[in-house]
C-alpha cells in the first residue's frame, strides 16, 4: 500500500530535509487540491502530518485535516502535537481512519496503551523516528528529533506488541528527504524480528527502484512525499511499479 504524503505547515504543503524547520520546501498546490490529486491518481490512503503542532506541541490544524478527509474520499491517517485523547477523539469520530502518535509514544507508553484499550488498537499507528548508530542500534528520538530514547527501538517496538499493538511507521532520520533510498536493512530486520508488526515505512525513497525495492519486502505500507513533489515519478507509477 502507497501513502502519499502531506506535511502541512500554515495551512500549506510542505517537505522538510531531516526533520530541520529551517530547510523546508514550500509548494504551491493547496493541500485539499493534492489529496484530491492523489485520489484520482489511484491512492485509497493519505498519511498527513501537522508540522505546526508537531513543532509547537499542539495541534492546530484538525479541521483542515478533516476538510482533506472530506473532500477527497481518502482513509487519512494523521499526527502531529496530538496530545490529549479529545483531540485524537475529534479526529477519529470526524471521518479521520487512524491516528499517529511519535513523541508520546515513547515518552509515555503507559498513556498510549490506554489510549489504544479505549479507541481500539488498530486505530493508532506508533511513528518511531530512528537514529542508528555506529554499531547498527536504531534509537527512537523525540522532541523534534533532538532527544534520543535511553530504549532501543527493539526494547519500544516490543513493549508495545506486548500490549496487543500492531501498527509502527518508522523512518530513518539520515534519509528522510534524502531521497537517496531506504534503509532497507533496517526494514528487513523489524520484519525479520516481529511478523506480527506491520510495518509502514518512511524517508528516502527517489525513485522507482526505491519503490519497488521496498514492495519486495512486503511491508504494510510505504509512505512516499518530497519524490512525488520533486516529479522523481507519479504516484500511479509508484503504485503500479
Amino acid at each position: 500500500m502507497i501513502f502519499p504524503a502531506i506535511d502541512l505547515m500554515d495551512g500549506r504543503c510542505v517537505r522538510l530535509f531531516q526533520g530541520d524547520f529551517a530547510r523546508r520546501s514550500e509548494y504551491d498546490t493547496s493541500p485539499i487540491v493534492m489529496a484530491e490529486q492523489f485520489a484520482r491518481s489511484g491512492a485509497n490512503w493519505l498519511h498527513v502530518v501537522d508540522l505546526d503542532g508537531a513543532r509547537s506541541q499542539q495541534a492546530g490544524q484538525s479541521e483542515l485535516i478533516i476538510q482533506i478527509a472530506k473532500q477527497s474520499g481518502l482513509q487519512v491517517q494523521t499526527g502531529g502535537g496530538l496530545r490529549e485523547l479529545s483531540q485524537v477523539q475529534h479526529l477519529l469520530d470526524n471521518g479521520i481512519s487512524r491516528v499517529v502518535v511519535g513523541s508520546l509514544a515513547i515518552r509515555e507508553p503507559d498513556l498510549i496503551a490506554n489510549w489504544a484499550e479505549k479507541l481500539g488498537a488498530e486505530k493508532l499507528v506508533l511513528a518511531l523516528d530512528v537514529h542508528v548508530d555506529s554499531d547498527g542500534t536504531p534509537w527512537p528520538t523525540s522532541h523534534g528529533w533532538q532527544k534520543r530514547s535511553t530504549h532501543t527501538l527493539w526494547q519500544i517496538m516490543q513493549n508495545y506488541l506486548d500490549v496487543g499493538l500492531r501498527d509502527f511507521l518508522v523512518t530513518d532520520i539520515a534519509k528522510d528527504g534524502a531521497l537517496q533510498g531506504a534503509n532497507l536493512d533496517l526494514y528487513r530486520e523489524i520484519m525479520h524480528r516481529y511478523p506480527l508488526a506491520r510495518l509502514i515505512t518512511s524517508g528516502g525513497v527517489g525513485k522507482l527502484d526505491d519503490v519497488r525495492a521496498l514492495k519486495g519486502l512486503e511491508p504494510a505500507g510505504i509512505i512516499i512525499g518530497k519524490a512525488l513533489y520533486e516529479d522523481k515519478f507519479t504516484l500511479a507509477e509508484a503504485i503500479s511499479c
